[in-house]
């Protein structure tokens, strides 16, 4: 796949003209007015899909920090789903045609990252924050996660005809999801056999989930457990292997510092990759084995000392060092100095995402017919398909002051302040967008710091406002760039963009519809939160207190990390810049970060998965190629939508420990 870019610096006079697009994809790829697209099933089938997705990924976002695509799971769990239906009905019920799969894929992504993004770094953040640890009131959650979500969904149409039909940016997870499309309607071989091991997968993470609850959340669940033991053969999992981990200081545990037997972890790892992961895993291993241990016997010698601010903090009743409490300082400041660095070294695609204000007033249809009655035609009939640009006027409008209104009644937020932060959420959806689009990777983590640092000014010293305006920047940004990649897939297929942008924006209340008492259910409190790792919500809350009280708030020792982290940020996205021969064999600077934010059971079983899937390459590389991927995705759907499940029926329950 050749990947197109800087298309916006100016066309060579060889390349086809914007017009040439259009009336080659008008009248060789589009099929919208040929087979079904916008139909109830393939709503409802999107939304369920989507409604799971944006619960798995509330989980993975408190889990390991990160939340992961939809777009091709949901395309193939809907194919294979489909299937079954009629095969059940003795096929009385008729296919779905390739459209409907691509506007379910367009419902479900909406559904499943349009909504959730935030949630558990915002609003989880916020909850640690708030002095009695009390969670917002949710019908402003709910309208917080809805709106946001349309302003992305809203955003996508001015840049969907500048991006995908001028620029013809590649949108690269687009492009496999319109391939993965295609080739299971063409009943290749190797694509179904990806389709059904993802499901196979699925339910092998789904078991394991099951297998490694802790045997106390549900009586029933224990009771099984025990019968098994004692009957068969213990097949429960262990939390941490060993049980007090690798090794003590000072006759404690060090918290997680062990083997955690979990799918959903070592999937992650395949997905990401030998860098990344190795990276991680270097970054905790030293922190656990060697800082951790120095730094203690120093806070040993000083305890007595007035005012001395011990670094690595002890949990649990004061019976286990947490090191991550005190790393996350000096692996936050490197992964924010990473992100900006990488985006500063990207100023052309950044300059470029601001070419796209003047879209925004681009009329849909021009004042007098340009060239000839042909390419008039072919306008008006672009147009007809196209969304209008009034629809962007008439929503973004509402939604707006919606959002205003909602950042003054939850956070206290000033009308001003909170209209700087919805203006900001265009600027930042737009490098995001483009980033996307040219690189595959949406830098929402840079986005949402940009949007820190600029209420650190707007409103200094307020956490609350500050991580209220993050969640308006970053998850409008999110929903903004996911949605565009699946128009890129609907591009690719012929698809009416009219009809698929009414699907995204159906699915942003259907994911809402789930996502939100699924927050409540897994999180009733402070106490449930603070069982999961909570990487990314950590970040969140380490930026900004920093912001709000300063460095003067911290021991010594993360101050110095802080700095060690930011010079570490920047250097290494510049050595990977000057020197790109020597780029595969530097670390990784955000894995590095994420290995101080992590705790290490995660960075070791991420390494365990990498470290899988490299040896599953040189034993058989078309193998690995064609299967790895589709495994692991379905390994954490599958884990994350269980455990998730579980967390909620404990809080419905009553059941929990």
């Amino acid at each position: 796949m050749t990947r197109r870019t800087d298309h916006a610096s100016g066309a060579a006079p060889s390349q086809p003209s914007e017009t040439d697009h259009d009336a080659q994809w008008y009248t060789q790829v589009y099929q919208g007015d040929q087979m079904p697209q916008l139909t109830w099933r393939a709503l409802l089938i999107g939304a369920l899909l989507g409604g799971l997705m944006s619960i798995s990924n509330l989980y993975t976002t408190m889990k390991v920090g990160w939340s992961f695509g939809v777009a091709i799971t949901s395309c193939v769990l809907s194919f294979v789903i489909w299937n079954a239906v009629r095969a059940l009905s003795g096929h009385r019920v008729g296919p779905m045609s390739i459209l409907e799969n691509n506007c379910m894929q367009s419902t479900a992504s909406a559904a499943g990252y349009s909504t959730g993004n935030t949630i558990a770094t915002s609003f989880g953040a916020l909850l640690i924050l708030d002095p009695m640890h009390r969670h917002v009131a949710w019908p402003l959650v709910a309208a917080f996660t809805l709106a946001t979500g349309l302003m992305g969904t809203l955003i996508a149409i001015p840049m969907k005809r500048q991006l995908i039909n001028r620029e013809q940016l590649p949108f690269p997870s687009g492009i496999a999801a319109a391939q993965t499309l295609t080739s299971l309607y063409k009943h290749d071989a190797a694509t179904l056999r990806k389709a059904y091991s993802l499901l196979a997968a699925m339910v092998t993470g789904g078991i394991i989930g099951v297998l490694n609850t802790a045997e106390d959340q549900f009586v029933a669940l224990g009771r099984f457990f025990a019968w098994m033991r004692q009957k068969v053969f213990n097949i429960h999992l262990p939390d941490l292997v060993p049980e007090q981990g690798f090794m003590l200081v000072s006759g404690k545990p060090l918290m997680n510092f062990g083997f955690e037997p979990s799918g959903l972890l070592i999937a992650a790892g395949m997905i990401v990759g030998l860098k990344v992961s190795l990276s991680m895993f270097a970054a905790s291993a030293l922190l656990y084995f060697g800082l951790t241990p120095w730094l203690q016997s120093i806070d040993a010698l000083h305890a007595s000392e007035p005012g001395y601010l011990a670094s690595i903090p002890l949990v649990g009743g004061g019976m286990i060092f947490q090191p991550v409490r005190w790393a996350l300082w000096g692996g936050t400041a490197m992964m924010v100095f990473a992100s900006f660095s990488s985006l500063a070294l990207q100023w052309r695609t950044v300059a470029r995402s601001f070419k796209l204000l003047r879209q925004v007033g681009r009329s849909d249809t021009p004042a007098e017919p340009a060239g000839s009655a042909q390419d008039w035609t072919l306008a008006a009939r672009m147009n007809a398909i196209e969304v209008p640009r009034t629809w962007f006027l008439v929503g973004v409008v509402p939604v707006a002051i919606a959002l205003v209104a909602i950042q003054y009644l939850a956070f206290r937020v000033h009308w001003w302040a909170g209209a700087i932060a919805v203006g900001m959420s265009f600027v930042l959806a737009m490098v995001a967008s483009r980033a996307t689009g040219e690189t595959d990777i949406t830098p929402i983590g840079a986005m949402g710091k940009v949007m820190q640092l600029v209420f650190a000014v707007v409103s200094p010293g307020n956490a609350t406002h500050n991580l209220a305006a993050a969640g308006v920047g970053a998850n409008a940004a999110t929903s903004s760039a996911d949605l565009l990649t699946d128009l890129k897939s609907g591009y690719l297929l012929g698809a009416n963009p009219r009809k698929q942008f009414l699907a995204q924006f159906t699915g942003v209340f259907f994911g809402t519809l789930a996502v939100v008492p699924a927050w409540y259910l897994m999180v009733p409190n402070i106490d449930a939160l603070e069982k999961y790792p909570l990487p990314a919500t950590q970040t969140w809350v380490a930026v900004a207190r920093l912001l709000s009280a300063g460095v003067e708030s911290l021991p010594m020792s993360a101050r110095i990390a802080i700095l060690i982290g930011a010079l570490v940020g920047v250097v290494l996205p510049l050595l990977e810049s000057l020197y790109p021969k020597a780029r595969p064999y530097l670390p990784s600077a955000m894995g590095l970060g994420l290995g101080w934010v992590v705790v290490f059971s995660n960075t070791f079983s991420f390494a365990i998965g990498a470290l899988l899937v490299a040896l599953w390459g040189r034993l058989h590389k078309r193998s690995q190629e064609e299967f790895s991927v589709s495994i692991a995705s379905g390994l954490i759907a599958g884990e994350s939508v269980v455990k998730a499940l579980l967390a909620m029926l404990v809080t419905v329950l009553g059941m929990s420990s």
